[in-house]
This record gives structure tokens, C-alpha cells and sequence, in this order.
């Protein structure tokens, strides 16, 4: 199952494919007993997406057959023993997509000419995706953070490693030679190219860094390029040999600390606007200014779901789930709007906003 979702891989999901591309989305639950419904909810909307296919005239017998395989499929390869909050399927002739989410999906099942990506964009946003660089003298490890994990990532060469025959101390001691392993020319040449590898990286796919390592290798790489100095650094050595567990736990109080901070920003822009006349509370205000591209700073509490419709005049109402037209992910659909035209999205803790009703906005004029 899918969980990283990089720019490149956003363009290819949002393009266009021939008639039908089916996004199945249901949402899932972590821990018992609530994960015990998750397999007959699954079932039974993938089931959904097969009667809508057969429905549907305008999916001939070939290309229905075709996609209904791509479904069988991608229902093969979920595991949800590793469930999160939502499952997204987007299958098509000849390709599926399995995705895993750490937010809360509507179950619905969509057909048309591109996949429904909003719920992925949105899900992506609140996890605040970072990249954590875990520097030596002989290796350098990239890891993908999101949420509550990291995961080790190969993008950009990544590990890179080089052959340990110049690190033994002992024979250097015996000699007189002992000379500090971040002084060596050969190390700087290798934390160069590491460096060099990071740029890459955040050109392709920009996220905050965080970079770990005892401090002369910190501060060696910050010395021979340019990464280090824009990163927060992480003063823990013996990382780039350590697991994924290792890793969080060495970056996690700084992420905690980094999102108390943020919270706080977020805090004071927003009372700022007030002042300045640029501030929108609400659904139904913020929906409206998204639409019109004015939002500079979206703020959404991490929990916040509304159902609502659309009343005909440009406003939402509240609305029942299961209503024929309510928009249960109208949240989502702001967010990715949001995005598209440049907004900088924060998700905030439940509580944040108070009485703004669970997002609010700062617009650009």
C-alpha cells in the first residue's frame, strides 16, 4: 500500500484517462474492536464501484472487465492488519493504486476521467511530510517522515556509503597517525556529495529537514554545503547505521517542540488578520474565499469533518450524511484548493481555533 505522495506522483494520478478511472475510498480504524467491520466495508464498496460499473452505459463489456480486474486486484493486496484511517483504491485498465491514509476518508466510489486525489492531498497536507538526513563519516541515510513514522527512502541515491579501510583507529594509533576523521579530505569529499544529493531531493520534493549526527559531522556538512545550514540539526550520533524506531525517537521531541511553535505562529497570524481585516472563520466564509484563490494561510484542526451541501447561491448548509447531494469531504476539497492556488495549510490541534468552528483563514487581500 501506497503512502508517500511526491509532486511527480500527484501529476500522474490527477491525469487524464479514458473513460472509467474509479476512486473507491472507505475509511478504516487502527486498533480493535472497530477495525472488525473494516473487511465487509471494503467488500462491500468495492462491490459498490462493480454495480456502478455495470450501470453505467457508457463502460463497454472490454473496458469493464478490464477495470473490475484492476479492482480484484488492488482488493488483493490490502492488508489491513497495517490499516490507518482511510483506504483509497483508484483503479483503471491496465494499472490500480492502493493507498493508505492517516485520515479519515467518506466511503464513496467515484466514477470519471481522472482519480479523485483530494482526500490524498489533504491527508498528505496534515501529516506535515519531512525528510530526516542521518550523517557519518562512512554513511548517510534519508529518511521519510510523515505523522507518526519514518521510513527509509532511497530517492537521490540514497543510502550512500564508502569503504571503511580508512577508519581504523587502531592501526592509526599504533603509527602516530590519528588525524580527525571530519578533517580528512576524504570525508569532506563524501559529505560534499551527500550534500549535493540532499539539493536534489529538496528541489524535487521540498519538505523541512532535519539533520542528525554528532556535531563535527554537523558541522562539517554544513561547512561544505548547503543543506545543513537551512535544516534544523539533530545533535545525535550513530544514526545513519541505526533503524527507523531509532530515528523517530531521536527526532520526535524536535518535532513536538517545532509543532508547538508553529501552532503558536499560526496563532498570532491569525489574530493579526482580525485586526487587519483579512481573517475567515467558518465553512461556509472560508469555502467561498478558497473558490476565489484569497486564502494565503488555511488553519484546520486536525479532527475537523463537516457534512454540507450546496444550497444553489454560492453557500453551504449544513447536511445529513447519506443526503443525495452532501459533500462529506468539503474539508479535504478546501484544503486541496487551498494548495492549488499557493495557500500555506496548517493543521492544528483540536481546540485551537475556538469558537472559529474548526478552520479559518487568512486572505491575501
Amino acid at each position: 500500500m501506497e503512502h508517500a505522495l511526491s509532486p511527480a506522483t500527484l501529476a500522474e494520478l490527477r491525469r487524464p484517462r479514458p473513460y472509467p478511472a474509479v476512486s473507491v475510498m472507505t475509511p478504516t480504524h487502527r486498533r480493535e474492536p472497530d477495525n472488525a467491520q473494516d473487511p465487509v466495508r471494503l467488500r462491500n464498496v468495492v462491490a459498490e464501484a462493480k454495480k456502478k460499473l455495470e450501470a453505467d452505459p457508457a463502460v463497454t463489456r472490454e473496458r469493464r472487465a478490464a477495470v473490475v480486474q484492476q479492482l480484484d486486484r488492488a482488493l488483493a493486496e490490502v492488508d489491513l492488519t497495517h490499516a490507518e484511517d482511510g483506504l483509497v483504491i483508484f483503479a483503471a485498465p491496465d494499472e490500480h493504486q492502493v493507498w493508505s491514509l492517516a485520515r479519515e476518508v467518506p466511503e464513496r466510489v467515484v466514477l470519471s476521467d481522472t482519480f479523485l486525489t483530494r482526500n490524498l492531498v489533504s491527508a498528505h497536507a496534515a501529516e506535515r511530510p519531512f525528510w530526516v538526513l542521518s550523517v557519518s563519516a562512512d554513511r548517510v541515510t534519508l529518511w521519510s517522515g510523515a505523522g507518526d513514522r519514518v521510513v527509509e527512502d532511497r530517492s537521490g541515491g540514497f543510502p550512500l556509503s564508502r569503504g571503511r579501510e580508512n577508519f581504523d583507529a587502531e592501526r592509526q594509533e599504533r603509527i602516530g597517525d590519528l588525524p580527525s576523521t571530519f578533517r580528512d579530505e576524504d570525508t569532506r569529499h563524501f559529505l560534499r556529495e551527500a550534500d549535493t544529493a540532499m539539493t536534489k531531493v529538496l528541489r524535487e520534493q521540498p519538505r523541512p529537514l532535519y539533520v542528525t549526527g554528532e556535531e563535527a559531522a554537523l558541522s562539517l556538512l554544513e561547512e561544505v554545503g548547503g543543506v545543513a545550514g537551512d535544516a534544523v540539526q539533530v545533535r545525535h550520533g550513530g544514526l545513519a547505521h541505526a533503524g527507523r524506531e531509532a530515528v523517530w525517537q531521536a527526532v520526535k521531541p524536535v518535532l513536538d517542540a517545532q509543532a508547538r511553535r508553529d501552532t503558536a505562529a499560526v496563532a498570532r497570524e491569525l489574530d493579526s488578520a482580525r485586526g487587519h481585516r483579512t481573517f475567515a472563520a467558518g465553512i461556509d466564509e472560508v469555502w467561498q474565499n478558497a473558490r476565489e484563490g484569497r486564502v494565503r494561510l488555511l488553519a484546520v484542526e486536525e479532527n475537523y469533518r463537516v457534512t454540507v451541501r450546496d444550497e444553489g447561491r454560492g453557500h453551504l448548509v449544513p447536511a445529513a450524511g447519506g443526503e443525495l447531494d452532501a459533500r462529506e469531504d468539503i474539508v479535504d476539497e478546501i484544503v486541496e484548493q487551498c494548495l492549488e492556488t499557493g495557500a500555506d495549510v496548517r493543521f492544528v490541534p483540536d481546540g485551537t481555533l475556538g469558537d472559529e468552528a474548526g478552520i479559518a483563514g487568512v486572505l491575501r487581500y
